[in-house]
């Protein structure tokens, strides 16, 4: 549609990259100087509760905006996967748990370590490197039969796969969601700068819609309809990357592409681009099964927690708010079992003070 208008000849494809790319700089940029990441919010020390208040108020921002979008008709999700109504209990649950595991494996959730990566956080790097590898075997390689045996254990909704579906419509549920995120935004005391960076984040789930949706629109050669998520995209960038000249590149690779470079250029220009690497082979070895996890768990909870969370829920996706659950519970579950029992055992053997 904007391409036809502008008399421009470039394909909507080539333009999607770019238009990709845009958006992942602003997410690059906005989430390095943040820290944004969902795990920091639910596990980790004394700023927990401040992390979680900037997550969730990009989440009200991206629910709102989105919701506001639709209602106008500038964002239809109808045919989307967010909207099928036979939803995939089992591999949202599962996905959910499996992913929320991983990320308090490798520390961070995968757009997380995709800016810690970018700023010079070798860990980050090989378990973005091992999501992308285990998430494309699992999309499309020797782990899909299973991804497919678990897809297929479904609940069917009925036409009601979407929130705004159900009785009230979408105000209803859009109010009190935002009720109960603004209670928590409110209790959290976050910093208004990095407020405001949550709020450009969660802003760019309905422009990735409506720019995936409406401004690229062309019946002669469309483009799939998608908003930020770290999952696919890192999937089909390490494909485009080994194949290029097989298959062409699209939002996704142009997205993670761009959040690379924003996140690269902020850390440089903050002074905080160094490079960091593993301490010990265990170390090691537990950040490699994290990224792991994380690819499985992922791809079969239909998004990672920006895909699912931030831009299913705020869809008021039913399948992605399943999703997000479960990604809590796990990565609160891994947090007791692994994270606070060994400084528990490390505090039972250490030699007490003269």
């Amino acid at each position: 549609m904007l391409l036809e208008f502008l008399g421009l000849d470039i394909s909507p494809v080539s333009t999607s990259v770019i238009f990709g790319a845009v958006v992942g700089i602003l997410f690059g940029v906005s989430a390095q100087i943040s820290r944004f990441c969902l795990r920091r919010g639910l596990v980790e020390g004394t700023d927990r509760r401040e992390a979680l208040g900037v997550w969730l108020f990009a989440l009200l921002v991206a629910l709102i905006a989105t919701q506001i979008g639709s209602s106008i008709g500038l964002i239809d999700l109808s045919a989307h996967r967010f909207a099928q109504s036979n939803i995939p209990v089992l591999a949202a649950i599962l996905g959910g748990l499996i992913f929320g595991f991983g990320m308090v494996l490798s520390r961070g959730c995968v757009s997380r370590l995709t800016v810690l990566g970018a700023s010079g956080n070798l860990r980050g790097l090989l378990v973005i490197t091992i999501f992308a590898i285990v998430a494309h075997a699992t999309l499309k390689g020797v782990l899909s039969p299973l991804r497919v045996a678990i897809g297929n254990v479904t609940f069917p909704l009925e036409g009601a796969a979407l929130a705004s579906e159900l009785p009230g419509g979408a105000i209803l549920w859009t109010l009190l969601i935002s009720a109960g995120l603004v209670a928590i935004i409110l209790r959290s005391r976050a910093r208004f700068s990095h407020l405001a960076l949550a709020g450009i984040i969660g802003l760019l789930v309905p422009i990735g819609w409506i720019g995936t949706g409406v401004l690229l629109l062309d019946d002669f050669d469309p483009i799939p309809l998608e908003t930020i998520s770290f999952t696919a995209p890192w999937a089909d960038s390490l494909f485009w990357t080994i194949a290029s000249t097989s298959i062409p590149a699209g939002f996704g690779t142009g997205l993670v592409g761009g959040v690379l470079f924003g996140a690269l250029a902020s850390a440089v220009i903050r002074g905080e681009a160094r490079l960091e690497s593993f301490e010990t082979p265990s170390q090691t070895l537990r950040y490699v099964l994290g990224g792991a996890l994380m690819g499985v768990g992922g791809v079969l909870a239909g998004g990672c927690t920006v895909g699912a969370g931030l831009s299913g829920v705020s869809a008021l996706s039913i399948a992605a708010g399943l999703s997000l659950l479960s990604i809590v519970l796990g990565a609160v579950i891994a947090d007791r079992l692994v994270d606070r029992r060994n400084s528990s055992s490390i505090a039972a053997h250490a030699t007490p003070a003269e």
